[in-house]
Parts: structure tokens; sequence; C-alpha cells
């Protein structure tokens, strides 16, 4: 596509290094032109920042907090090893996915690329599919963060009254509204120095993953307790579960599963990015590299400092095994101390979060996908909201409110809402790559970054495990035989979120849903041709 089509679709208004042909802005502009979209959203985020925006979704300490759940019924074997297993074959996701992201990097990447690579007839449904599950998968871990720093900030109280106090579910919603509430004005008000924001995430993740590996050792030796040795860290197996002790330990999987679960935040991310052919698939390696390699330190140093009798800390007081951890190492005050510091990061976590979903959500509006799509794919002019998708993010604020209805049941109608963003990502991270590997042998035209001669073998390997984290993600985690309060609600969530999508497109929506639009103003005579924009 000629570089004279890049004047005629820039937004009018100042957009940052506008002129500066050094930032990368022009390229950025006329790749995201040949995949059909003009340039609506603010081009800012460094490779660094877009990184960070991932890295703080993660929010490494606070997620291994908030799924110690999953694995310590397995002992310290679940925990460790699990972690760096899972890790790995999920970093092998990230290579699959870095490789589309370098090669047609848009915000809507995802179901954009199912819809590129699919077959004629399957298409249209499955990038359908994929933009919803994507969708509400988001909206999913925006109410699994906040409600996991509602029980966060509650849990301090309950340190504090020395366990001798507990939330009621009206409380926890309260406070659970109150942090959405708090996340939506931040993310709209913030807009202009957000990348700054991810920048100050990444020293605060890193500064409490530091703390919190020096810290524990050393206060468990200054109580007087000797560290575990390496035989019970590295080799000590516990099955707290019903299920065969083989199977707990896969199950052990979960945690680094629901941890290491939005780096695809940096696809959303994409048309505000500088270097975008660049910039997000480096996001993607970095940040799930990071998670691997720390979150092994971070699990390592919390099996030497636990209590050995691990059902202590999953039965805590206080609601949170890693409340118990740190109260035991530290001690009342030390333990109100990191928990408060969890507070801050998870608070960043989830203001990353629905930063990138409202991005995700847009994006899908602007093709015409969700309900009310005229409304929703509205970009803000307002002097000091500019570029930024306001209404997406107000309505994305406003849906987990009324989802996190489910918390004044009960616990587990609560996390039956949550597990969305587990099985519903994992269907939108590999159905693109599944599409590539069955219909597009000679279609992909690689970016900047590319794995080479692996990359089909990349590809059907993170469709494998995708397949199998899929499947282990509705499992009951006690066991095979599990009571009302103690199933795994995911099968029900997620199948009725895919069967009502799936009718819904059926129904109605394959009359007028086409794939993605094409919104960049073409000039007289020059058309872009399908090999640009499937």
């Amino acid at each position: 596509m000629s570089a004279k089509i890049d004047s005629q679709m820039r937004p009018e208004g100042e957009l940052r290094a506008e002129n500066d042909v050094s930032t990368g802005v022009v390229d950025d502009t006329t790749l995201l032109a040949e995949l059909g979209y003009k340039q609506e959203l603010r081009r800012q985020y460094s490779t660094l920042e877009i990184f960070a925006v991932a890295f703080s979704i993660m929010g490494l300490v606070p997620s291994i907090a908030s799924t110690l759940a999953f694995s310590l019924p397995a002992g310290p074997v679940g925990m460790v090893w699990g972690w760096l297993t899972t890790s790995i074959l999920i970093f092998v996701v990230g290579l699959a996915m870095a490789d589309m992201a370098s090669a047609m990097p848009t915000a809507g990447g995802l179901y954009w690329w199912t819809h590129y690579f699919a077959g004629e007839k399957y298409k249209n449904a499955l990038s359908f599919l994929v933009g919803y599950s994507n969708t509400l998968g988001l909206i999913g871990g925006i109410c699994s963060v906040d409600y996991t720093l509602s029980l966060l900030v509650l849990a301090c109280v309950s340190i504090a009254r020395d366990g001798q106090w507990s939330a009621s579910n009206g409380i926890i919603y309260g406070v659970y509204v109150g942090v959405v509430l708090l996340h939506a004005v931040c993310a709209v008000f913030a807009g202009p120095v957000m990348p700054k924001i991810q920048i100050f995430s990444i020293v605060v993740n890193a500064a409490m993953i530091v703390a919190t590996v020096v810290a524990l050792p050393v206060g468990k030796v200054r109580r007087g307790e000797a560290l575990n040795p390496a035989s019970y860290i590295f080799g000590h197996v516990e099955n707290l579960t019903a299920w065969p002790t083989g199977w707990a330990f896969i199950l052990s999987f979960l945690a680094p599963i629901w941890s290491i679960g939005f780096f695809d935040s940096c696809v959303h991310m994409s048309e505000e990015a500088l270097h975008a052919a660049r910039a997000v698939p480096l996001g993607i390696l970095w940040s799930a590299g990071c998670a691997c390699v720390l979150g092994f330190l971070v699990l390592t140093v919390i099996a030497a400092s636990m209590n050995r009798d691990v059902s202590a800390t999953t039965g805590s007081v206080f609601g949170q095994p890693m409340a118990q951890i740190y109260y035991d190492a530290l001690g009342k005050r030390g333990a109100l101390g990191f928990t408060g510091v969890l507070i801050v990061i998870q608070f960043l976590v989830g203001l990353s979060l629905i930063v990138a979903a409202s991005r995700q959500a847009w994006a899908f509006s602007r093709d015409g996908a969700l309900p009310f799509s005229r409304y929703f794919r509205h970009v803000s002019k307002r002097k000091h909201l500019r570029y930024q998708p306001v209404r997406a993010t107000v309505s994305l604020a406003a849906v987990c409110i009324v989802f996190g209805l489910l918390c004044l049941i009960n616990s587990v109608a609560a996390n039956a809402l949550f597990s969305l963003f587990v099985a519903s990502n994992y269907v939108a991270w590999g159905t693109p790559i599944l599409c590539r590997v069955i219909w597009s042998k000679t279609r992909f035209r690689p970016g900047v970054f590319h794995t080479g001669l692996l990359s089909r073998p990349i590809a059907c390997v993170a469709t494998l495990w995708l397949v199998f984290g899929l499947v282990l993600s509705m499992f009951p985690s006690g066991g095979p035989n599990p009571r009302p309060e103690e199933m795994n609600y995911t099968i029900v969530i997620n199948g009725f979120v895919w069967v009502a999508c799936m009718a819904y497109y059926f129904l109605f929506a394959r009359r007028w849903f086409t794939g993605p639009k094409v919104t960049v103003e073409v000039p007289a005579g020059e058309v872009l041709s399908d090999e640009k924009h499937a």
C-alpha cells in the first residue's frame, strides 16, 4: 500500500511524534492501514511500556498468592515443579502468539487472525466465537482480580484483629464495587500518563519479588526456625485431595494457568504501541519469560519458608494461604506490611487489565460485533480524554459490577464466574493458532519477529497444550465426587457462553457480521487486497 494513504487516515489533532518518522509512527500507521484500519488511538507506548502492561497484569507475587490454593494440595513438588513445567509450555504459546502479533499487530488481534487464517466456510463463525470468548474472558479476569483484591483488603482487617473477624458476602461485594469503580475512573482520567504508571508497576512488582525472596527466609531464621531442606522443597509430595497423587500434581498446573494468563494484553495494546511489529511480540515473550523464571524463584523461597504442615497453611483463618505464610515467617506487623504492598500491586493489576480489556471491547465494536457497537466504538475527542475508548471502559466496569453480584451468593458462585477468564482465554488463544496450523501453510507472512523453521512445530505444541489446559480447567480440584459447593462450574458457565454466542451468530449475527471491517480511507483507484485484509 502506498505511503500517500497514511496522510488521509491520520486522526485530526496532535498525535505523539506525528511528524517524526524516526519514532516509527508512520510505519505503524501504514501497517495498520494494510490490515484495514485507520489510526484512532494515540501511539505512546514504548516496547518497555508494552511489556509493562502484561507484566503488571500478571502481578507475579499477588498472582502466586491468589493461586496457592491450587498448588499447595500437591505439596512443595506441585508448587515448584508444577509451576516450572507449566510456565515453559505457556511460554511456547507466547512464541506462537508473538509470530502472529508481529506480522499483524491490531487491537482485536486474536479474532482478526482467526478470520484471516480460517477456511472460507468457518472464518466468520470462528472469528465471532473468538471475539466473544476473548472479551468475556477479559471481563472474567477483571472480576477475578478485583474480587481477590477485595479479599486481600479484608484479610488485612482479619490479620489486624488476629483472625477474630471475617467479612460477610455483603461487605465483600461492597468493597468489590468500590474497587471496580475506582479502576474505571483511573483508567479514564489517567490515560495520558498510563505508560508511566506501567513503568511504576514494574518497579513495585520487582521490589515485591526481591522483598519476598529476602524477607521470608530471614524472618523465619530470626524467629529461631530452620529453613526447610532442599529435599522438602524439591521432593516432598503431599496429596490433600481425593484424586490420585499423580493427578493432584497435574492439577497444580492450574496455579500457573491462572497466574500467567494475560500476556495477550500486549496484542490489545498494538494500536497504541510504537514500533508495534517489534514491541508487541517482545512484550509477550518478556512477560511470559519473566513469569517462568521469577515465579520459580519465588515459589522455591516460599517452599523453603512455609510451615511443613501444608494443611495448616491451606486452612488459614485469614482466608489467604499467602497471608498465613507471611504471618508465620514475619509475624503480625510483617504480614500486614506485605499484604498491604500486595494490595497496591493487585490494584495496578486490575488497572492495567481494564485498560487492555477496553481496547479489545472497542476493537470488537469497531467491527460491529457487540450489541450497541456504534456507541461502544466511540473514541473520545474531549481535551483531557482524547484518543481513549471511554465508553468501552465505563461499560466494562458496569458489566463487572453486575456480574459481581454472584459474590452475594457464595465463593463457589463467584469462582464459577471468574473461571471465565481461563477457559475463554484458552479458546481465544488456541483457535487462531489452530487455524494457522490447519488452513494456512503458505499464507502466513512473517513480521519483524519470527521463529523461522520452528514456527509451525511451535504452533502445534501450543495448540496441544491449550487443549489440555482447557480440559484441565474444568476438573474439580478436590476430588472426583464433589459436593455442590466443591463443584467446578467452569464447563457450565463457559458452555453457556459458547452455546449462546453461536446461537446468537447463527440466528442473527451471520446476516451482518462478515468479519473485520475496513475503516481506513482508501484513495480512489486503490483497494485493499484480500491478502492484506481477509
